[in-house]
């Protein structure tokens, strides 16, 4: 029995980490081999080999080394070379997570040869097309044999689309590693030094979806905000983000400002680290909202919706869009009362649950293709 996993960014080499090290508890004695392949959507190898590293990730028999671009040359070029790996592997199954270009990219490849996709993390949805993980959020549905949802919302999305056989809840994935990493990271108190900083006493935000990025009165009302905060701010940003800074003369008044702790991208144990003594997460990124609620930690959203409703519940979660008022307002948030349900997003055996989902699938498919 064989499985193609296919990744190529930081939140896939994590949900992949979680099924990978299932599959392989289980693989003695289910005959079950499991090829991975890294697309390279993720360019920065250096950072990508730290990943696997970190959570034990298997280290991937193919490296496709795609690297940026627009999104028709990532799609295309990853096609090309994935379409030539699925004919020589001729797998049972491919495997694909979340909603990154490689997600679309695996789907596709599998679908027109026949192939059945599993799909981590289905049914999540923005309600907006003008966002382009939302695209391949929809497209990877519509074409799975088996959906893994990560929550009962999620479940009810698809439904809402007609999508019902093959669907199932399992809970998230990321909250498995959270669950399993938080207590390990507690101690080591390293990054709190190296960036000058006190637990408890400062934001940490990221900003890297284009919208906020690539449009310029955007970036400079989420950044001019970030000046005015009142205590320090932990930004490990995107390469590209630094650039459309420097875009509109931002960079230099960002980097010399004394509250502002500019760094590099972070592996996932030190963001992780951040997160759990933060005083309140500023991001546009759906992993880090939820990493956010899962840490009990107050997010503030700078995009006007979510793909994840479930940590709005009892203010954990605020949508601020870009509005430099309302994301200085919301810095002041008090922590909610209520505490988050985090039982919204599984019991922490999401890995486990899902991997039994593909063996019983295996076992007694289901042929879409018909």
């Amino acid at each position: 029995m064989k499985i193609v996993t296919i990744v190529g960014a930081r939140p896939q080499f994590i949900k992949a980490a979680v099924v990978s090290e299932c599959i392989h508890k289980i693989s003695k004695s289910n005959d079950i081999n499991e090829i991975i392949v890294h697309t390279g959507q993720h360019y920065d190898y250096d950072l990508s080999k730290i990943f696997f590293e970190d959570l034990n990730l298997p280290k991937p028999k193919y490296n496709l080394n795609v690297g940026s671009g627009s999104h028709a040359e990532q799609l295309s070029n990853t096609l090309i070379r994935l379409e030539k790996i699925i004919n020589n592997e001729r797998p049972d199954m491919v495997l694909v997570f979340g909603d990154a270009n490689s997600t679309l990219a695996g789907s596709l490849s599998a679908v027109k040869l026949c192939v059945p996709i599993a799909h981590v993390e289905a049914g999540a949805r923005n309600f907006s097309l003008r966002i382009p993980e939302e695209v391949n959020r929809i497209l990877t549905d519509r074409i799975s044999a088996i959906l893994l949802c990560s929550t009962q919302n999620c479940v009810k999305n698809l439904e809402r689309e007609g999508i019902c056989d093959g669907v199932f809840f399992t809970g998230d994935v990321m909250y498995d590693l959270h669950l399993r990493m938080r207590d390990k990271v507690q101690e080591d108190l390293t990054i709190f030094h190296n960036l000058e900083i006190q637990p408890g006493e400062y934001f940490l935000g990221t900003v890297h979806r284009p919208r906020n990025t690539d449009e310029k009165k955007r970036l400079k009302d989420i950044f001019v905000a970030f000046l005015e905060l009142d205590k320090p701010i932990v930004l490990p940003l995107h390469p590209r983000t630094i650039e459309n800074l420097k875009n509109i003369d931002l960079y230099e008044r960002i980097n010399r400002a004394p509250q502002i702790r500019l760094i590099k991208p972070l592996r996932y144990l030190e963001l992780l680290r951040l997160v759990l003594d933060a005083c309140a997460i500023f991001t546009d990124s759906g992993g880090m909202q939820k990493e956010a609620y899962f840490c009990q930690c107050p997010c503030i959203t700078l995009f006007h919706n979510t793909s994840w409703p479930e940590t709005l519940d009892n203010g954990w979660n605020r949508l601020v869009d870009s509005d430099k008022n309302r994301i200085l307002e919301a810095a002041h948030q008090t922590i909610p009362q209520e505490q988050p349900r985090l039982d919204l997003f599984g019991d922490g055996n999401a890995g486990r649950l899902i991997v039994d989902r593909l063996l019983d699938c295996l076992a007694n498919p289901r042929d879409i293709y018909l």
